[in-house]
């Protein structure tokens, strides 16, 4: 996630040899979703910019970090997310790591999922779910009750999730039968919408990251049983998804560990330390609507060993007096402190929408769309963030090569 060249010299040195890793080769295409995003925006030095470079070669870029994978367009964590992902220029892919009943480690957003980001209500392996499907309906008191299922990647074994065809985490709520529950309507951005997608382990993640030639950024979830399980404490959870890597022969400063559980990431940084150099810390305190942000806090946590910081978007801007985005005073004292900051999720949901709680903080500054543009400007700009999660990498690879964050990769 370091830059070291930027937009103005990549051309030079592409010539001159200097990022000439950047070659005609290993070119991306982020898809047109930023330019036609980029139409939103009112006349001004963003737009001109993100619409001047539309015809410029793109390249992979460390800033722009897949988020299950493209999962806007594709079903999460499956092979050909992952891979949609790398074609779009993501230079990191994330793999969130949970376990099955027979402590295979697999990539899945969470522990308990199942029911919504695969077909196992359709299969026979249904009859293993920790809850099966209940249909809408109406509940004692006379208000609607959503349909309902629960099945976890702890419910089954590694043979069983094996069968499962991955799809796009959308449900509705308001079905009777499952394959109205599992209903998809499809995505405007994938033209041939794949209806089975190849689950992954976590191993197989890795191998297929490394021949991609991205980074990894595995997130240790936080189980959903009680641990220890089957005689695996959290110690040993963490520890085996760092092991993943040394047994692969992946040099550590590919990875990028993370967790929500700040004693994950002090564990790392002890018992792993040449991996715990660069663990991120998935700050989840900005929901808590008590914390309040402090240098000292920022500070105990660089002291502790921790580098990267990632709290969600609404925790790093705030909108000025001026009607203009600024940096929160959270993104200050973190960067007093001498910490790199990521962020989570661009694209996750509609920026406009005023329920995204991802804008919570920006109330009535984004009319359209498109204006999540000028939000990631800021980030970039004004918050200097290192790199952002996305669920559709191409649009900040887009932006990044007409920012100049393109990294030099001989990777």
């Amino acid at each position: 996630m370091n830059v070291q060249c930027t937009r103005a010299l990549l051309i030079i040195l592409i010539t001159s040899g200097g990022c000439a890793a950047a070659t005609q080769q290993n070119q991306v295409d982020p898809t047109n979703r930023a330019l036609q995003l980029s139409a939103d925006l009112p006349f001004g030095p963003l737009k001109r910019q993100l619409q001047s470079c539309a015809e410029n070669p793109f390249y992979k870029t460390e800033f722009s970090i897949a988020h299950r994978g493209a999962p806007l367009g594709y079903p999460e964590h499956t092979r050909e997310g992952y891979e949609a992902a790398a074609a779009m220029g993501a230079g990191v892919i994330e793999c969130d790591v949970t376990f099955t009943k027979d402590l295979a480690l697999v990539c899945r957003h969470s522990q308990c999922d199942l029911h919504r980001t695969t077909n196992i209500l359709q299969t026979d392996h249904a009859n293993s779910c920790s809850e099966g499907f209940t249909a809408a309906g109406i509940d004692a008191s006379g208000s609607p009750r959503p349909a309902t299922a629960r099945c976890c990647t702890s419910d089954i074994t590694l043979s069983q999730y094996r069968d499962l065809c991955g799809r796009r985490d959308i449900v509705n709520n308001t079905a009777t039968t499952v394959a109205q529950y599992l209903s998809d309507p499809g995505s405007d951005l994938v033209e041939n919408s794949v209806s089975c997608g190849t689950l992954m382990t976590h191993d197989e993640s890795i191998r297929l990251f490394d021949t991609l030639g991205v980074a990894f950024t595995p997130e240790l979830k936080a189980p959903m049983v009680l641990m220890p399980y089957a005689g695996m404490t959290q110690e040993n959870y963490a520890s085996r998804l760092i092991e993943a890597y040394q047994v692969a022969d992946i040099d550590p400063q590919r990875v990028y560990p993370q967790s929500f559980d700040v004693n994950d990431v002090l564990y790392w940084i002890a018992r792993h330390p040449d991996f715990g150099d660069q663990a991120v810390f998935l700050d989840p305190r900005g929901r808590d609507r008590n914390f309040v942000a402090s240098l000292e806090d920022m500070q105990r946590l660089k002291a502790a060993g921790i580098n990267i910081i990632a709290p969600p978007l609404p925790m790093l801007l705030v909108v000025d007096d001026n009607d203009e985005l600024a940096p929160s005073p959270y993104a200050k004292f973190a960067q007093q402190a001498g910490l790199d900051i990521i962020t989570w999720t661009f694209e996750s949901g509609q920026a406009s929408n005023p329920d995204n709680w991802l804008y919570a903080n920006l109330p009535g500054y984004i009319q359209r769309e498109g204006q999540s543009l000028e939000v990631l400007h800021a980030l970039a700009e004004k918050v200097g963030i290192a790199g952002i999660f996305s669920d559709w990498p191409g649009t900040v690879t887009y932006y990044a090569n007409c920012f100049g964050l393109v990294e030099n990769d001989d990777r």
